[in-house]
Order: structure tokens, then sequence, then C-alpha cells
């Protein structure tokens, strides 16, 4: 039983961070309209918030393409994807290390023969490992909650972490912008 008190401890900050957003009702204010009217009325400001609430967010399990849609839509698609890879790299890092505070490296006390196995291929190759899994799932929060527990070095993460992200982001700017211009929204 000892093996899950960090994996326990975990799920308990989460979910008190969850409720806090939701009793506070500032959970409501996590959609596309609200971040971009924020990007656009206060400037320097709105990206302070912008950064902010993205880090926030990927601890409550937000998408970050909600994120990134906004900010292409306010700052178009070359400011939009720069302000969001900042912003998901330091989400990225804020999440890595509230979990890493709280959970340590719970994943490699556990006996599992899958987490084993994964976490034996993330040792051999980790910062292949980490570009790879930003390419395909970018910001997850579960992503980042399991690489926090896994007990990687900070450095590997967030190398990973700033040599994974530009495709995809650059990938769903052309896509959001494509798709704003089709349905004329500016």
């Amino acid at each position: 039983m000892k093996k899950y008190h960090r994996l326990f401890a975990v799920i308990l900050f989460l979910a008190l961070v969850f409720a806090a957003f939701e009793l506070s009702g500032l959970r409501a204010h996590f959609n596309l309209e609200f971040l971009r009217q924020q990007i656009i009325a206060h400037q320097f400001e709105g990206l302070l918030i912008f950064i902010l609430l993205f880090s926030l967010g990927n601890l409550i399990q937000i998408p970050g393409w909600i994120f990134l849609a906004a900010a292409v839509l306010a700052l178009g698609r070359t400011n939009g994807g720069l302000v969001t890879y900042v912003a998901a790299i330091v989400s990225s890092v804020v999440t890595f290390l509230a979990i890493r505070l709280v959970g340590g490296d719970a994943l490699r006390q556990l006996d599992n023969h899958t987490i084993a196995r994964i976490l034996r291929h993330l040792d051999a190759h980790p910062l292949r490992s980490i570009v790879v899994a930003r390419t395909l799932f970018q910001t997850a929060p579960p992503l980042n909650y399991a690489l926090a527990m896994s007990g990687i070095k900070f450095r590997e993460y967030l190398l990973g972490t700033l040599l994974g992200l530009p495709l995809p982001i650059f990938l769903y700017c052309v896509f959001f912008d494509y798709l704003e211009q089709w349905l004329k929204l500016r």
C-alpha cells in the first residue's frame, strides 16, 4: 500500500485544484471566446493571463487546442502560434514541477510489467521518447503527469518538450487559420 501513497497524493492534489476551480467559478471562463477576448482586450496583461490560464487549465484537463485556437483567432497564425508555443512550454513546466513535487517518481514504485517496460524504453531513449510523445499528444495532461512521475530528469523533459511541440502547434495553427478563413470569423 505504501507504494501508492504518492500516486494517491497526486490524485488528491488534482482533485483539490479541480474543486477550487469549479467552486470559484473560474472553470466557466475556460472557453474559446473568453480567452480570445482577454488576448484582444489586454495586450500584455492578456498574454500573461493567457499563459496563466493555459498552465492552470493543463492541471485540470482543459485541452491545449482551445488555447491555441483562441490565440490564432486573436493574433493570427504566426503570432498566435508563437504565443501558444511559449504558453505550452510554461504550462508543461508548471505541471511537471507541481506533479513531481507531489508525486515524485511514483510510477517507478509500482509493480506493473507494462509500466516497467515503458520506463525502460524511456530510460534508454529519453529525449526521443519525449519528442515523439509531445508530437503525438502535445500538452495532454495525462502525458505531463506520467512524465513527471516517471523520474526522468527535468532537463530531458524540457528539451523534449521544446523539440516536440513546434510541429503539432504549426499544424494546428494552419488548421485553425484555414478554418477561420473558411468560416469568415475575422
